[in-house]
């Protein structure tokens, strides 16, 4: 007995004590039971027939007339799936007019109803106990070819692990709320995707076709308000919210990374037992511990498939409560070596352990440490502690200031410049790689008559100008400055005190992270060298102006205000956009270039592309990266929320213009909307009522102070008027000139409202703004107005002349 009671002391013992991570070896992926099961799944015996049943998901209906239901069997006690045979019909009622708008790009009819005699669903909800209540016990009659389709489809061609999501509400002790179903449709698609997820973002309910050939979010909208609060009150939002990180990466010579995150954070729902994270499929995760050491369950299938990276915790946390996790992974492809000392980091939100879906809106803590190759150097959001050699290693510490939307690095054999303003207080620093990248290296020796044979035999006869980087790096550190002094005074400051430009060797794009910004190898270049590769035609000469403002102001549309989710992106970049007009207008002050960067926008919101859409027609500027889709065209995101969104933001700025105070009733709400959700994230209905606290009294054309009139036309809206005028110029008795104008506005709906602005070019050649005709639907105002005191006939009258308004003229 003795012997007994001492060892069990012993063993209450060695419980209280912590264990070592090395003494407790990483679990093996993928190898949870309950996964194992989910993954293995097939058919059952179990089967019920059906007849005139209704099962009805929010929006959707499924009516299956005849026909049985085949079931997966259980795994934790919960049944995950069924296939269905025999003849049914799905019917979608999406909530609003926006939605069934762009319901019927798909269908081209004004109702969806799709035939099916195959239908497979995977659900945690009630599904089960609902079909299994309604049918008659029967013979299973199901193929389970169907199941292993949905399983290749999501495994192989979407690349989503729909067992991890399902694993989420199986292992948790909550009820779930998961209803996936993939209807072989006989009318418009046979790849059809309905899911209702409470754990996504805001739109829980989605409908989708996976066909390569016809591709697209077809509508998308948050759960009824009656659902909210019945049947998935509790199971809404994701399940955890990151609140620290601290990274501890190593980036070898050969673009290998390797990666310690300690990540913290916080349970949003109850029962949270599986905890999603997005993490770049090449970086394997060698090992996840828990803070005192014990090895955690996780999965992460095969990089070119459903690699989603997933764990298990111990127990499942109540919302509110808190847990760090230890990961440990390695690979390359996240970052590549380009040659000469230039690395691209291709993964820029997920090269480590991150919140799935929670670009722009959450904000993070950061401490990071980089340990790469001596002689290299590094930029990276947050500020630099310490930095140091140890070894063949070049180390820098770093901090985030305040918390932040996401993390980054930029590393290279640099050149740097830097500055200092002072007001505001803020250290600007631009870096260039000292040598090429190895493609433009190859461009060169083409040039010089060893013509590479992907580029054409005209490449040897062409003479290239300067393709240094360094030489503009003092240009891109000045507009920095610049830009950043500009937006201070018409936003208010930042979250940040601290900005670096960063070289990147892609071409064809810009990215701004917190502090951070990766501007195109291509602006480097001079002008010269830009029109020998064929990036000086047509609207690339505007990007090339002002693609380092464009990204600039970034640092306040996307990281000092957050967007909620992608409904609101188009505030984060259409805004970026107009502030890049601001920077022509006011830091280049040539109303030339101002005119013709926002007729740049307005032809890209006008152009058909190869589909024949033009992108003011494809859907509300709300509906996001939704507009590209196989019937409107995949680059219709990028021609409307950039161009759109900067007109919108323009179209406030020009209304709240006023002869004597010029720009300082826009200045005032900006700068309160900047104060207000600094360091959050802000909806578009946010940004309206902000707006509608500021707007003058011009603006409130439905006398009720609010701005329902322009959002429900130009953001949840896809109008576009025309105007004209005609005018005259007459004398009075005293000399004065009488200006007499008619101003039609057409091609609009009877409601539609606009100020429409009138300019004149007066005899000296200045344009000055006398005034805004109010016009209601297609109509014409017509009225004379004596200018007193203006002696000199002008030479004519314009409407719009600073595309005032988003207009077709």
């Amino acid at each position: 007995m003795a012997s007994r009671i001492a060892l069990a002391a012993i063993t209450s013992l060695l419980l209280l004590l912590p264990v070592n991570a090395a003494d407790n070896p990483a679990a093996a992926p993928n190898s949870d039971p309950a996964y194992q099961q989910l993954r293995n799944l097939t058919l059952e015996n179990e089967a019920v027939s059906v007849n005139n049943f209704e099962l009805k998901r929010d929006a959707g209906t499924f009516h299956l007339h005849s026909g049985v239901v085949c079931f997966v069997p259980p795994v934790n006690g919960k049944v995950t799936g069924a296939v269905f045979t025999g003849n049914g019909n799905f019917v979608l009622d999406p909530p609003t007019p926006a939605e069934r708008a762009s319901l019927k790009l798909l269908t081209k009819e004004d109702e969806f109803s799709e035939s099916f005699s195959e239908l497979v669903l995977r659900f945690t909800d009630t599904t089960y106990d609902e079909i299994k209540k309604a049918g008659t016990p029967g013979a299973s009659g199901c193929d389970a070819g169907a199941l292993k389709d949905s399983q290749h489809t999501t495994r192989h061609k979407r690349r989503e692990n729909l067992e991890v999501r399902i694993l989420e509400d199986v292992l948790s002790p909550e009820p779930g709320g998961l209803f996936v179903a993939f209807i072989h449709g006989k009318r418009y698609n046979g790849q059809e995707l309905y899911t209702i997820d409470p754990h996504t973002g805001r739109d829980q309910v989605e409908f989708e076709t996976y066909d390569e050939n016809r591709l697209g979010v077809w509508a998308s909208f948050p759960l009824s308000d009656a659902d909210m609060s019945g049947v998935y009150k509790g199971k809404i939002g994701r399940p955890a919210r990151i609140d620290h990180q601290q990274l501890d990466t190593t980036l070898e010579k050969n673009a290998n990374l390797i990666g310690k995150a300690k990540t913290t954070f916080t349970a949003e729902l109850n029962g949270v037992k599986v905890v999603p994270l997005d993490l770049f499929p090449s970086l394997r995760v060698k090992s996840v511990h828990a803070e005192d050491g014990q090895a955690l369950s996780f999965i992460q299938e095969d990089k070119h498939d459903d690699a989603d990276f997933a764990v298990i915790l111990p127990k499942p946390l109540a919302a509110g409560e808190q847990y760090t996790i230890t990961s440990e992974y390695e690979g390359k492809e996240a970052v590549t070596g380009e040659g000469a000392g230039n690395y691209f980091p291709v993964a820029r939100q997920d090269w480590y352990p991150n919140n799935p879906g929670s670009s722009f809106g959450e904000y993070v803590s950061y401490d990071m440490t980089f340990r790469i190759p001596k002689g290299m150097q590094i930029a990276a959001t947050g500020k630099r502690v310490s930095e140091g050699n140890e070894g063949g290693q070049n180390i820098t510490v770093w901090k985030s200031e305040t918390p932040q939307t996401v993390a980054g690095f930029s590393i290279g054999r640099f050149k740097m410049e830097e500055g200092k303003l002072d007001k505001p207080e803020y250290l600007v620093q631009s870096f260039a790689n000292e040598q090429s990248p190895d493609w433009v290296e190859d461009l060169k020796r083409a040039s010089q008559g060893d013509a590479l044979p992907t580029m054409g035999s005209h490449m040897s006869e062409m003479a290239l100008g300067s393709m240094s980087t360094t030489g503009l790096n003092k240009k891109a550190l000045v507009e920095g400055e610049l830009a950043v002094q500009l937006y201070t005074d018409y936003y208010g400051p930042s979250l940040f005190k601290h900005l670096q430009l960063t070289q990147q060797t892609a071409c064809n794009f810009g990215q701004s992270w917190p502090e951070l910004v990766w501007i195109p190898i291509c602006y480097y270049f001079d002008s010269t060298v830009r029109h020998q590769l064929g990036l000086e035609w047509g609207g690339d000469k505007g990007y090339w102006k002002v693609v380092t403002p464009h990204e600039v102001a970034h640092q306040w549309w996307g990281h000092t205000v957050g967007f909620s989710s992608y409904r609101d992106q188009w505030m984060s970049e259409g805004f970026a956009d107009m502030s890049a007009s601001l920077y022509l207008s006011m830091i280049e002050k040539d109303p030339k270039k101002f005119v013709e960067f926002w007729n740049d926008e307005r032809d890209l919101l006008l152009e058909r592309d190869a589909q024949g859409f033009r992108a003011i027609d494809a859907g509300a500027l709300t509906m996001g990266y939704r507009t590209s889709n196989s019937r409107t065209g995949f680059s219709t995101t990028r021609r409307l929320i950039y161009p759109k969104g900067a007109y919108v933001l323009h179209m406030v700025r020009m209304m709240m213009w006023d002869r004597k105070t010029s720009d300082q009733n826009f200045k005032a709400a900006m700068q309160d909307f900047v104060k207000t959700y600094s360091g959050k994230s802000a909806t578009t209905e946010e940004f309206k009522a902000m707006m509608e606290k500021h707007m003058t009294r011009e603006m409130d054309l439905d006398g009720n102070h609010r701005l329902d009139w322009f959002f429900d036309e130009y953001v949840y809206g896809t109008a576009i008027p025309n105007y004209k005028i005609a005018y005259t110029f007459d004398k009075n008795a005293s000399g004065d000139v009488v200006f007499g104008f008619k101003v039609t506005q057409s091609g609009v709906d009877d409601k539609f409202k606009m100020l429409v602005p009138i300019y004149l070019e007066l005899a000296d050649g200045r344009m000055t703004h006398v005034g805004r005709a109010h016009l209601v639907g297609n109509t014409t105002v017509e009225q004379k107005v004596p200018l007193a005191g203006l002696k000199d006939t002008p030479k004519r009258a314009l409407v719009n002349y600073y595309d005032d308004v988003l207009a077709t003229n």
